[in-house]
């Protein structure tokens, strides 16, 4: 028999009971009701023509929706202290020394820096043409200086002083400023 699609699956634990979240023609299927910072476990079955059906997968398949936000401007926090730092938790914009801040910009001799303060990590990942490129924070490899270069195109991973990770995106940069896209994992401790 020919196959007619698949049934999607999903749990809010990797052993619990299982609902039927929805049907896909193809290997393909986005969750519309996932909510921000709430794990899913999900599983798949495939179906014929003739009412057949799979037994569901076993794979342990699972996802962490976060928020992300894109075009944001910090300003070097020697000339703009108030607008050098940023912090993922609020989305927002603030003083780069402020207790909350996870990361700020700075712009000395000559070159541009992103910086993190002493109980946070951070990591250039090199060039990338989106954030989606980077899907899981690395475990080794991070700054000892707790400082890199900002470079157009590149993203950065930063694991929180409150143990959550984040990424960056730099879209531009100036000795003034900088602009990139961020996306944020709100569950403590998750890499992904």
């Amino acid at each position: 028999p020919d196959l007619a699609g698949y049934r999607v699956w999903v749990s809010d634990s990797y052993n619990g009971r299982y609902t039927r979240i929805g049907t896909a023609k193809y290997a393909q299927f986005v969750d519309e009701g996932a909510r921000n910072g709430q794990t899913y476990y999900y599983g798949v079955t495939a179906f014929d023509f003739e009412g057949n059906e799979s037994e569901m997968s076993h794979d342990v398949v699972y996802d962490t929706p976060r928020p992300e936000g894109f075009g944001v401007r910090l300003y070097d926090y020697l000339l703009y202290p108030a607008s050098a730092g940023y912090d993922f938790s609020t989305f927002s914009i603030g003083q780069y020394d402020d207790n909350y801040t996870d990361f700020f910009y700075e712009f000395y001799n000559s070159r541009t820096y992103l910086n993190v303060w002493s109980d946070s990590d951070i990591q250039d990942m090199g060039y990338t043409s989106s954030l989606d490129d980077i899907s899981v924070a690395p475990t080794i490899g991070w700054s000892p200086s707790r400082s890199v270069e900002a470079i157009r195109g590149h993203t950065y991973v930063i694991w929180t002083w409150d143990d959550h990770y984040a990424k960056v995106r730099i879209r531009d940069v100036t000795s003034d400023w900088i602009i990139f896209d961020w996306a944020y994992q709100t569950a403590p401790a998750n890499p992904e």
